[in-house]
């Protein structure tokens, strides 16, 4: 079996090995691949492995000898299913492999919010500590957790370790869901959109982007938010419109946004979220730890040997 990964730089760095892989027959890597190189570089591969190398109708159509494609994610929207489908080739994908890392990030944002830990240690490291007349200062307000309000968005396996942790933190939790969720924990309560966006300290976005939410977080619902709250989005770019969040920030409309996701990635210079006040920006990292990433690894491989096996698992189907 010919195997071509064709874009292995994001998942493998050069801190996992390949070696399972290769074990599964003729193995070529491409840590990059661009729009122009596709077709040539898949050419006679029986196996094509992606994350965001976009597999069209038109290259599988050219594909003869194609019959499984990889995806290294959740998300699968790279590849045309129904023309896979209608070619009877097999597509994976990658489930719940960052739960505990997305969540973790998630928290990392909103912690920062509050406590601003860089900006008080590079005060300190500039001197300004040395410097004080008084033994204790802040460089920005210092908020407590415990008692505020966190809402998320989508109750699926992140948004639920999300809730779990802050409840440890002695969060009030809230969430929305697209469909009614039933034996939920006493402590945690099921409310509509428009609550978890009025009541909240927090919003956590935690929903995969479908054609029915793309860019619902809009004006008229961060109009609906406390001025004290922050905005965290480590779902997809596309669930907010960003210059309405840009316009929210900048006016004070809400108090900050904690985004690890944009619509365009790498983003345009001229994002308005870029340069908007009290916007903290992560460059799409809480999939990445070491650990989520060898379980990525792991699973994709895995996939890739039960399909040849004939057994196929994490099968996408239309």
């Amino acid at each position: 079996m010919k195997i071509v990964i064709l874009d292995g730089f994001a998942l493998n760095p050069g801190d996992l090995s390949w070696d399972s892989m290769k074990n599964l027959g003729e193995c070529i890597f491409y840590d990059r691949t661009s729009p122009a190189e596709v077709f040539e570089r898949a050419i006679g591969a029986d196996a094509l492995i992606t994350n965001k190398v976009v597999i069209s109708k038109v290259l599988i159509d050219h594909l003869p000898q194609l019959k499984y494609i990889g995806v290294t994610a959740t998300g699968y929207n790279v590849v045309d299913i129904q023309a896979a489908v209608e070619r009877k080739i097999t597509v994976t994908n990658i489930p719940a492999y960052s739960t505990d890392s997305v969540a973790q990030l998630v928290f990392s944002h909103i912690l920062n919010v509050a406590n601003r830990v860089e900006l008080h240690a590079t005060s300190v490291r500039n001197g300004d500590w040395t410097k004080s007349p008084d033994f204790s200062y802040s460089k920005s307000a210092q908020v407590e957790l415990a008692g505020k309000t966190l809402g998320i968005v989508g109750y699926g396996q992140i948004g639920q370790k999300v809730a779990k942790i802050g409840l440890a933190l002695g969060m009030n939790v809230i969430f929305h869901n697209r469909s009614e969720k039933t034996n939920l924990p006493t402590d945690i309560v099921q409310k509509n959109l428009t609550e978890v966006f009025t009541e909240s300290d927090f919003v956590s976005l935690n929903c995969p982007l479908t054609a029915e939410n793309k860019e619902f977080v809009n004006s008229a619902l961060l109009n609906k938010m406390k001025p004290t709250s922050v905005l965290i989005n480590t779902g997809r770019g596309g669930l907010i419109n960003e210059q309405d969040l840009a316009n929210a920030l900048n006016s004070g409309r809400i108090a900050a946004a904690c985004i690890d996701v944009l619509s365009t990635e790498p983003p345009a210079g001229d994002n308005p979220l870029i340069t908007a006040k009290n916007c903290f920006i992560t460059p799409h990292i809480a999939w990445a730890t070491f650990e989520a990433r060898q379980r990525l690894l792991s699973i994709t491989v895995d996939n890739l040997r039960s399909f040849i096996a004939g057994t196929p698992k994490n099968v996408i189907k239309q």
